[in-house]
């Protein structure tokens, strides 16, 4: 298989299982109240003057609750010195990268900001398009590079938090938004900004678009810092032996291309190659080196254009990529999941330090959260003896034709199988609605597929009675007419997608974009100006991040699809917030 079939295939996960790891927290001896924070290096403002939104990519909720005794740093931070909401899940099945970043920016979910997928079968065009694509845009890459492509925030259909910054809070804001991945820097910026920057892993270029325009400082970073310098580096385990809670080989993984099963990795790219090549790219962008990478680059904006440190209030969003690769690649029991959040925690303390004293530590406002979990690798998950497996969309495909075909209907009669979404050819859907038998013979194939817990059709998602089942409405909150799917199947627990036939070799080791909690439950974490320290059970989704940024900064959003999470507002009446308790110390086999 070609590396850009298997990047291309990797793009378009979504998954679906149950349950991996389990909770593994630990409830300790004493409980004590946080000390307060430092004071303040800068005299604080009446509204943050920089809002910092992080999204971390697969970052699951029970990681902050499994590997918290081991951080120092800047996660370590925000979970001792922030609010720490830990009753937080999407409510909809399609628990995607595109869609996860577009309803954190936005405060809505995808049945309002119109981002069901990755990607999607677009019935007009009568192609897969990815949730970014802009046939009126041209992207451009820095550094002198060549990039091919048009992306931008287009087929979202309401404003993100930065476009109504910019909108109501003035001309001096100011937004800047960085990634590997053009869906987490694009759905975080909205539809205008200053600097939204991205990684293309095939021309090895930093990448923007016309919509945005290029910006000065980041030509200026990128021939500076070329990505192709971390050429060489070695991802070493960052803690002992014995503080790693799984085994040294994650099984069922499958890493990428120039890896071994275990650490250490290294960034040398296909066998042989003595330079930079797209398999050092993809090697990078699962590397803890991408995370430090980004947190240097902002960095860089903050000191460049000044962020945070004039009138107004600016906005900064980074989506950190390299842990979904990792996940992926290795799964949620694996020492490289653990220790890129070691990395990563790093990279985050530096970055806050360096943010106390440009912009003042009482002057900017953080919200960390995920844009979705993972689930368990289903070869590992199986181990246990639990029910689990691959559900095969191409042999779910090819199941449908052939219960099709008695019918005398054209061929071919399916569009497209992507995630739990089924796209029927031009008028087939419409012809089986009024063809009782056909549609029998369709949905009883469906429900026949290994690994198929319960199907709907389109209609029984659009009218959301009250009487809805959690699956449907999980189905109802993603469905949006025009882009979703003609008929959706739900995979059972620990039951993962598979994009590729049961005759192919297996393409990824863990997969996501399920309805089940183990993809849907998230952490929010939110810090600094404005933000009343505390853990907090009060349900959330993460729709609810937007506006309660949106509140600190005076600013009103038009979705009804969140709320502000005021218990953790210090301008509101407290809700007596859980008393903050002591990291569990770390257990080798927990």
């Amino acid at each position: 298989m070609s590396l850009r079939t298997k990047m291309f295939r990797r793009y378009l996960l979504h998954a679906a299982v149950c349950i991996a790891l389990g909770w593994g927290s630990t409830t300790p001896a004493s409980a004590q109240t946080p000390k307060a924070p430092p004071a303040a290096s800068k005299k604080a403002a009446g509204r943050p003057k920089l809002v910092v939104l992080l999204v971390v990519d697969q970052f699951r909720a029970d990681y902050v609750e499994k590997f918290r005794g081991q951080w120092s740093g800047g996660l370590k931070r925000l979970v001792e010195e922030g609010a720490w909401f830990r009753n937080v899940a999407y409510p909809y099945a399609a628990t995607e990268t595109c869609v996860g970043h577009a309803t954190i920016s936005t405060g809505a979910f995808p049945a309002t900001h119109g981002i069901v997928s990755n990607a999607w079968w677009d019935r007009e065009s009568r192609k897969m398009v990815t949730c970014t694509t802009d046939p009126s845009a041209k992207n451009t890459g820095y550094a002198g590079i060549s990039v091919k492509g048009g992306d931008s925030a287009w087929r979202m259909t309401v404003p993100a938090l930065a476009d109504e910054m910019r909108f109501q809070g003035g001309a001096g804001t100011r937004v800047v938004t960085f990634s590997l991945k053009a869906r987490s820097a694009i759905a975080l910026a909205g539809h205008r900004a200053n600097a939204v920057t991205w990684f293309d892993t095939g021309a090895g270029a930093w990448v923007t678009s016309s919509v945005y325009g290029t910006a000065p400082f980041v030509e200026e970073y990128a021939k500076a810092h070329p990505a192709k310098d971390d050429f060489g580096k070695t991802w070493t385990p960052s803690l002992p032996a014995a503080a790693y809670f799984y085994d040294e080989k994650a099984f069922g993984a499958v890493p990428p291309d120039g890896w071994g099963p275990a650490l250490p990795h290294a960034l040398r790219g296909k066998e042989g190659s003595t330079v930079a090549d797209e398999y050092f790219y993809e090697q990078w962008g699962s590397s803890p080196f991408l995370d430090a990478y980004l947190g240097h680059f902002a960095e860089a904006a903050v000191d460049t254009l000044g962020l945070g440190q004039r009138g107004g209030t600016d906005f900064l969003g980074i989506g950190f990529s390299a842990l979904d690769y990792t996940g992926h690649e290795y799964g949620p029991r694996s020492h490289e999941v653990q220790d890129m959040l070691v990395r990563l925690d790093q990279t985050l303390g530096a970055l806050f330090t360096h943010l106390d004293k440009k912009v003042g530590r009482r002057n900017y406002v953080v919200a960390i959260s995920s844009d979705h979990g993972v689930a368990p690798i289903p070869e590992d998950m199986q181990k246990t003896g639990a029910d689990a497996g691959w559900l095969f969309t191409t042999d779910l495909r090819t199941r449908l034709e052939k219960a099709i075909e008695p019918f005398n209907y054209p061929k071919p009669n399916v569009a497209a199988v992507t995630g739990g979404e089924i796209y029927f050819a031009p008028g087939i859907y419409d012809r089986l609605k009024q063809d009782p038998a056909a549609m029998r013979a369709v949905m009883d194939a469906i429900r026949g597929m290994p690994g198929v817990a319960e199907v709907y059709r389109a209609e029984e998602v659009t009218d959301r009675p009250a009487t809805m089942s959690p699956a449907r409405r999980a189905i109802a909150a993603g469905y949006f007419a025009g882009r979703s799917g003609d008929i959706f199947f739900v995979p059972k627990p620990y039951w993962s997608f598979a994009f590729w036939s049961s005759s192919q070799p297996k393409d990824v080791g863990a997969t996501h974009g399920s309805l089940h909690f183990y993809d849907q439950r998230v952490p929010i974490l939110l810090m600094g100006a404005g933000i009343r320290p505390g853990e907090y059970w009060t349900p959330a989704t993460p729709a609810d991040i937007a506006p309660t940024l949106a509140a600190l900064c005076g600013i009103t959003l038009a979705t009804r699809d969140s709320h502000v999470l005021s218990d953790a507002l210090k301008s509101a009446t407290p809700a007596r917030p859980q008393q903050r308790a002591t990291a569990p110390a770390a257990e080798a086999n927990p």
